[in-house]
């Protein structure tokens, strides 16, 4: 009978149910003819002989087979070996040697205190000790791996490196944190790895590792063992000037983007371009429109390329599709050289049932709740996150954290923020399970939601939050202190409802409608606001922004136009989807490119251009961006011409005297004296006009502008007599003496 080792803990080991595999293999303090001696103990299965070799005293030892199954022993003195510098060099059926370092002679990389805070749930760099770790111990090199799976029965590590065999890699659970643990020496970066879990039940799985930094291209599903040290930033400038930036009195003109289908090439597989080539045409082409950020649709690894990343499998892993995290760091870092910040859309509110992935991942409800009616979504049969689980809580906010780390990501837009809100979000009466209170509200939801946020602000200073909700729940953009969520801008999901309703009527109708435009004057500086046209209106039949206008040809270009217009002089930061900036007309498809062949036509050819232009205005005058946020920065001049369906009204810079007058006309008939209140005299001239003949316009307007009479109206002491264009933005602005 070997040293010291039980019959019962022999064969959980070989049945692969053994917690602390520990307590059998590695180096064991024994006794040996009255001296200190070491039983070295190996699982190799598959092995017919195994030897224990020692470099630094230049021994080697034939090892007892003590199981059939591969289990191997052999006893020194302990002044014979090393106790973390031996090697074990086995030979297979076929006679083939391989000579390893004991991954049961190393110590625990996890700290009684990483455990402590993982179990607390306040672990913010859980990242840098979960997953699969690169580390080098007394010399030797290889990968740590950790996973919290605590209702499993065992869980093994299974890759190239053991043939896919996890019982030559069964892992050490900490009790009680349930963190499963192993240094893997002698391999390194680019392995691919997965964790085979078995339940109490004796049902075995193979799982991606939730922590994991990379993953193979889809349909496979193994993660990558992969170094984020090694990529050389270059943007230390941005970075800096970030940090110390107040983004909320900046203009904000952001780009959203699905990286897999802006452009394509034939050339590939798949069409995907790499993150390295979209860098450079992304940040060229945004530049050129003058865009401040680009948002990018969920990057991390997700499963179904359908889902366009709000399917999430990986939270911690790039999309391999277009690359490597290495490749993405570089597109990351290219666009801070340029100007351009980077926004993640980041979906912490459900993640998909595939059994790779994070669904029962022990075998147990573990990142999700037992309870369906809790537990999953009714409408993207998904499952929904426990998030009165420390642990649970933990993974998100380290992962919100990761990107702003690893990624230098200057942003999180948070996917279905109502979602997580609401206990009864689309769900019928004895759907839903109340809160401890009888309520509607997701109390452990808005716990973490507000965590995120603080821990995202302190730690990361100038970075952006953005929440997608839909809902009037208030003080969404507000402090965590004073009760708010603390987000730092939310989108104004009412104002894009109302806005693409009135744009729809036919302009003969829309005197009917005024109030759609001006409703969203009443609340918006209730929030601190991001007007979207995202690419959820672009899908599912609503089809592209072009074709949802109203009226002929002519006209609907001319009312994209005015829409853009209007949006870009509203209060609020702005968002538009990819491809609405030159008016594609076929709607969103995810597994084709834009149509980027439109932009021979001047119509098309003129969108574009006048969003420019727009962007350019939008940069140059505080007036657009300053104030955003509070009725300072906005006055109406006119907002009672139903009849004419017409809108006049200031925005304001915070020096109140910098201010520009807009106009908007929203039918097709010309007004050759329209007259507009003004608070000063003086001349005004035309900073910008949607019916340019630049732009694809009739060209009506009143270039190069127009001098304020001394003719009080709309309750203003001057007003301008100006041609008002059809279907048009026109824009004005004081000169200062």
């Amino acid at each position: 009978m070997p040293h010291s080792v039980s019959l019962e803990n022999l064969g959980s080991l070989v049945e692969g149910c053994l917690e602390n595999p520990f307590d059998v293999l590695g180096p064991h303090e024994v006794e040996l003819e009255g001296r200190q001696a070491l039983a070295v103990r190996a699982f190799r299965p598959q092995s017919e002989k195994a030897w224990l070799l020692d470099p630094a005293h230049q021994t080697s030892r034939a090892m007892d087979k003590i199981h059939p199954a591969g289990v191997f022993e052999a006893i020194c003195l302990k002044s014979e070996i090393s106790p973390r510098g031996y090697q074990i060099r086995v030979a297979d059926e076929s006679g083939a040697m391989s000579t390893t370092y004991d991954p049961y002679a190393f110590p625990s990389y996890l700290t009684d205190f990483d455990i402590y805070l993982l179990g607390e749930g306040t672990h913010s760099h859980a990242y840098e000790k979960l997953g699969a770790q690169l580390r080098t111990v007394d010399g030797v090199t290889g990968v740590n791996f950790a996973v919290w799976a605590p209702n499993a029965q065992s869980v093994g590590i299974v890759g190239d490196f053991n043939r896919w065999d996890s019982r030559a890699h069964m892992m050490r659970k900490h009790i009680p944190s349930g963190i499963w643990e192993l240094f893997v020496p002698g391999i390194g970066s680019g392995e691919k790895y997965k964790f085979r879990v078995k339940s109490r039940w004796g049902e075995v799985v193979d799982k991606c590792d939730p922590y994991g930094f990379a993953a193979e291209l889809p349909p496979h599903t193994a993660s990558i063992v992969s170094d984020l040290s090694q990529y050389e930033w270059r943007d230390s400038d941005w970075m800096e000037r970030r940090r110390q930036s107040n983004n909320l009195d900046k203009p904000i003109s952001i780009y959203e983007c699905h990286l897999g289908s802006w452009k394509r090439s034939e050339d590939r597989l798949h069409g995907w371009l790499n993150y390295r080539e979209l860098a450079h045409e992304l940040v060229e082409y945004c530049n050129r429109l003058g865009y401040t950020h680009i948002e990018l649709l969920p990057v991390s690894e997700h499963p179904f390329s359908g889902s366009w990343g709000y399917q999430t499998v990986g939270y911690y892993a790039v999309t391999s599709r277009y690359g490597s995290p290495e490749d993405f760091m570089y597109f990351v870092d290219y666009c801070h050289q340029h100007d351009i910040g980077v926004i993640l859309d980041w979906v912490p509110a459900h993640f998909p049932k595939d059994a790779h992935g994070l669904r029962r991942f022990d075998g147990t409800a573990l990142y999700e709740h037992a309870d369906p009616r809790q537990g999953e979504h009714p409408d993207w049969g998904t499952m929904i996150f426990n998030y009165g689980r420390n642990e649970i809580r933990n993974f998100l906010t380290a992962n919100a954290l990761f990107w702003l780390d690893k990624y230098h990501i200057d942003g999180l837009r948070v996917d279905a923020v109502a979602s997580m809100l609401y206990l009864d979000y689309s769900r019928e009466e004895g759907e839903w399970i109340p809160n401890e209170y009888g309520g509607r509200e997701n109390i452990p939801a808005i716990d973490f939601l507000r965590e995120f946020n603080r821990e995202a602000h302190g730690r990361f200073p100038g970075v952006l939050t953005i929440a997608e909700e839909s809902t009037a729940w208030g003080g969404v953009s507000r402090p965590t202190d004073v009760g708010g969520l603390g987000f730092s801008l939310k989108w104004n999901m009412g104002w894009m409802h109302d806005t693409l309703r009135y744009m729809r009527h036919d302009p003969i109708h829309r005197r009917f409608h005024h109030n759609e435009l001006t409703f969203s004057l009443i609340y918006a500086f209730s929030e601190n606001f991001c007007l979207p046209l995202s690419h959820d209106e672009v899908v599912h039949g609503k089809g592209a922004l072009l074709s949802q206008m109203a009226g002929d040809l002519w006209q609907k270009f001319a009312n994209l136009r005015l829409l853009y217009g209007y949006m870009w002089t509203h209060p609020g930061k702005k968002l538009l989807y990819m491809g609405c900036e030159f008016g594609q007309w076929n709607e969103w498809n995810h597994d084709a490119e834009l149509q980027w062949d439109l932009l021979q036509w001047d119509t098309h050819k003129g969108v574009q251009t006048m969003m420019a232009d727009l962007n350019a205005l939008y940069r140059r005058e505080p007036a657009l961006y300053e104030v955003d946020f509070e009725s300072q920065g906005f006055e109406w001049i006119d907002c009672q011409s139903a009849d004419d369906s017409v809108l006049a009204y200031i925005r304001r810079a915070k020096d109140p005297n910098d201010f520009v007058v807009v106009v908007l006309n929203f039918t097709p008939v010309t007004r050759d004296s329209h007259r507009v209140g003004v608070p000063l005299g003086g001349y005004y001239r035309e900073l910008f006009n949607t019916d340019s003949q630049y732009y694809g316009g009739s060209n009506v307007g009143n270039h190069p502008g127009v001098t304020a009479e001394n003719i009080p109206h709309h309750g203003r002491p001057y007003s301008l007599d100006m041609h008002l264009p059809p279907l048009s933005v026109t824009v004005f602005k004081p000169e200062r003496k």
